[in-house]
């Protein structure tokens, strides 16, 4: 078997797309790591496996992560589509055409990252170069380790357990490789990630910045997948839904990680509005100072392969243009605090005309909003551009995750929130009130383990919506079956205006020939009996039917539906690999 490297080319545009990937030859290991340039390169070109339709510019961004309680994708026709739609209501089979490529390209970064792996420590600049060289390249070898982890994060936590590829393809024995228990990865990757600690530099040790791992995202990360090692999954071996019962022993890990990382504010924080964060720094193309996205997948260039659909797909329509494909539950829309601003960040409740004026949509058709192509700037988007990719980077953690992640460990582990977690909590949870503690009510924060669990699950509804994270957090505490029974429970009380919907309006009114979407009535009041003047009329709750409702994860079956079928084409490829429960 002939071994070659993908040698690619970074640039660097307005600080920003560090990471592009721009293939410009394909060599020998010899001339891949013969010094800190290519070697460089070369872990760019695994980073490159992270962007794309088939990467976190779509599948892993916005396809795997619905339906759940916060939002669901497009319905389905009159029949099955075998295509995205099938895998949003939990009807995918193993020929669905949306499968194959996402699960290729995680294994072809597992591939690339392993080749670094394996070549980076055997320079003699890695270990006898000057220092320069040398803190160069164990940087590379730290982010070639964390690389590898997302990448076999992002697969187990869709397809369950795994082959095990921890060497270079050219050095397996045989590529026709059985499932390794994920537990036995997962470990295997937190003792990689330990490693990386020790190799990659905090943000501030670095001069200029881009959008490379720092130390900052190997322990970030380091903490999520501990939690998700010690989380429910559902067990290719007994399909069912368990944990083990040493999970403790991996929120101590989660803790500690996350303990460390909020002792060093000066790395990371939050920045100091919600909106700003999406509005100012993701969607306008510009990295936040604060350096709350901690972990981010840089996209660019306008291809399939290297970009997102980020703002497209997924967020408030602009001109006819754009395909809104995410909505909001219309129960998540009224699960927020009416005063709690991230609800009209994470739902955007208009479209926008050709001249800017904004349109009110139906209740059930509320659009994702924290991807907006009226927010991207440098540069704006032209309102009569057909593009669909605008090189929004997807955001794969922030720091408000790390304090979230810390007061739900410190709660288990201490079977109680301490006042450190309650701190925590309420720091994520005053910053979405804009800062002011009475609305937010941290007074009345529960101190209890179930009711601060509660909250947190919660809060973490709050904090995420649309960000991929919510499915997979209900799957790690084995609620993913409960909330989607709930939702569709508390869509039917909406429908028949029964408490605590009773007095939702059936109609909204919004002002005509605005910039800005102006409600002419409240959204909490019954609909008064005559058109405001200068408005027009939007069915809301009266949008609502029974087969929205029953469309809801429509086919979703506990101990199945927490895992993608594994691909048609991956099976018939490799004889001893076997399905998920239930295909």
């Amino acid at each position: 078997m002939t071994l070659v490297v993908i040698i690619t080319a970074g640039s660097v545009v307005s600080c920003k797309k560090y990471l592009i990937e721009n293939p410009v030859a394909s060599i020998g290991p010899d001339a891949a790591f013969s010094n800190v340039t290519n070697a460089t390169e070369s872990v760019l070109g695994a980073y490159a496996k992270l962007a794309g339709d088939s990467g976190y510019g779509s599948r892993f961004s916005l396809y795997y992560t619905v339906d759940n309680d916060e939002m669901v994708g497009p319905a389905n026709a009159s029949a099955p589509d075998n295509d995205r739609r099938d895998i949003d209501r939990y009807e995918a089979n193993p020929s669905n055409a949306q499968l194959e490529l996402p699960w290729e390209q995680m294994f072809a970064g597992i591939e690339r990252a392993n080749i670094c792996i394996k070549y980076i420590p055997k320079m003699a600049a890695y270990s006898s170069g000057s220092t320069a060289d040398q803190t160069a390249l164990k940087r590379l070898y730290g982010e070639a380790l964390t690389l590898r982890a997302q990448f076999y994060f992002e697969l187990i936590r869709n397809w369950g357990d795994m082959p095990a590829l921890f060497v270079p393809s050219a050095d397996q024995p045989t590529l026709f490789i059985p499932r390794t228990d994920r537990d036995v990865i997962y470990n295997h990757l937190l003792d990689d990630l330990l490693t990386a600690e020790g190799l990659v530099p905090w943000r501030t040790e670095i001069s200029g910045r881009d959008e490379r791992i720092t130390k900052g995202a190997v322990k970030g990360l380091r903490a999520r997948i501990a939690l998700y090692r010690g989380g429910y999954s559902l067990r290719n071996s007994t399909g069912t839904m368990s944990r083990d019962a040493d999970y403790l022993t991996y929120y101590q890990i989660a803790h500690s990680e996350c303990s460390d990382l909020i002792a060093r504010r000066d790395e990371h924080t939050l920045e100091p509005t919600y909106q700003g964060l999406f509005q100012n720094n993701i969607d306008a193309h510009t990295l936040d100072p604060n350096y709350e996205v901690m972990f981010e997948v840089a996209m660019g260039g306008g291809t399939s392969t290297s970009d997102s659909k980020l703002g497209y797909y997924d967020g408030p329509r602009v001109n006819a243009l754009g395909n809104s494909s995410l909505t909001a539950t219309p129960t998540y829309f009224y699960q927020f605090d009416p005063n709690d601003l991230r609800r009209d960040v994470t739902i955007a409740a208009y479209f926008t005309n050709a001249d800017g004026t904004k349109v009110l949509q139906k209740l059930i058709g509320l659009p994702l909003g924290k991807f907006r192509r009226d927010w991207i700037t440098n540069p704006t988007i032209s309102v009569t551009s057909a593009a669909q990719y605008f090189g929004i980077n997807w955001p794969i953690l922030r720091f408000s995750d790390i304090l979230l992640m810390f007061a739900e460990t410190d709660n288990e582990i201490n079977n109680g929130p301490s006042a450190a977690a309650i701190s925590a909590f309420n720091e994520v949870r005053l910053r979405g009130f804009g800062g002011n503690a009475t609305l937010a009510n941290t007074a009345a924060t529960p101190t209890s383990y179930a009711a601060f669990f509660n909250a947190l699950v919660n809060e973490r509804e709050y904090e995420f919506g649309g960000e991929g994270i919510r499915k997979y957090d209900l799957i790690r505490w084995n609620l993913l079956a409960t909330n989607i029974a709930s939702t569709r429970a508390n869509l039917t009380l909406m429908l028949n205006k029964q408490a605590p919907y009773a007095n939702l309006p059936q109609s909204m009114y919004y002002l005509n020939n605005s910039q800005t979407l102006v409600y002419g009535n409240s959204l909490y009041a019954t609909t008064p009996a005559a058109t405001p003047a200068n408005n027009t009329k939007v069915a809301w709750v009266s949008s609502l039917t029974t087969a929205y409702i029953t469309s809801v994860a429509q086919l979703f079956q506990p101990n199945h539906g927490e895992l993608l079928p594994i691909p048609l084409q991956t099976l018939q490829a490799d004889p001893v690999l076997t399905q998920n429960p239930g295909y």
